[in-house]
């Protein structure tokens, strides 16, 4: 969707054509009622500013929407698409890393009770799990802090792919 076609869409199109990149409502309201934007810049920023900060709530309903970092999202909905290029700048597969990572997420998961969130595009399997190792490290808040970090570029990566100039 065009820059111009997005701010001239209903406010129900404008809010279906934002959730692929992040299903979080007060995010998706305050991005949509900020319309119309003069450049796709001030669409992002206007993404960055709604998204500081996700309350907990936000967050844990967000990551119910995320596959584990390392396996490909199911299905071809936008959001599955999306998770899918993303993921595919991992490069080809090295069976020790990937086995590391599933690994990781696992500990991940016993230890915050979630699944592992990083942004993946532009990022190869090593620097994943490097991440992943040092992430599994936080305290619960800590982590927190890093997943609405996260949570953010993943969010405004996605936004600035499907809406162009």
């Amino acid at each position: 969707m065009l820059l111009e076609d997005f701010n001239a869409a209903g406010r129900t199109e404008a809010a279906a054509a934002v959730r692929p990149c992040l299903d979080i409502g007060r995010w998706i309201g305050e991005i949509v009622d900020s319309r119309p934007f003069g450049s796709t810049g001030s669409l992002l920023e206007a993404a960055r500013r709604a998204a500081e900060p996700f309350t907990d709530a936000e967050v844990e309903g967000a990551l119910a929407h995320h596959p584990r970092i390392g396996e490909r999202a199911a299905g071809n909905s936008t959001e599955a698409r999306l998770s899918q290029l993303e993921q595919a700048t991992l490069g080809a597969p090295d069976p020790a890393a990937a086995a590391a990572i599933a690994e990781g997420n696992r500990s991940y998961e016993q230890k915050f009770g979630q699944v592992f969130l990083i942004r993946a595009a532009g990022r190869s399997q090593e620097e994943i799990l490097a991440a992943l190792n040092t992430r599994l490290a936080h305290t619960p808040e800590e982590e927190l802090v890093v997943i609405g970090q996260q949570l953010r570029e993943i969010a405004v990566l996605r936004l600035e792919g499907l809406i162009g100039a």
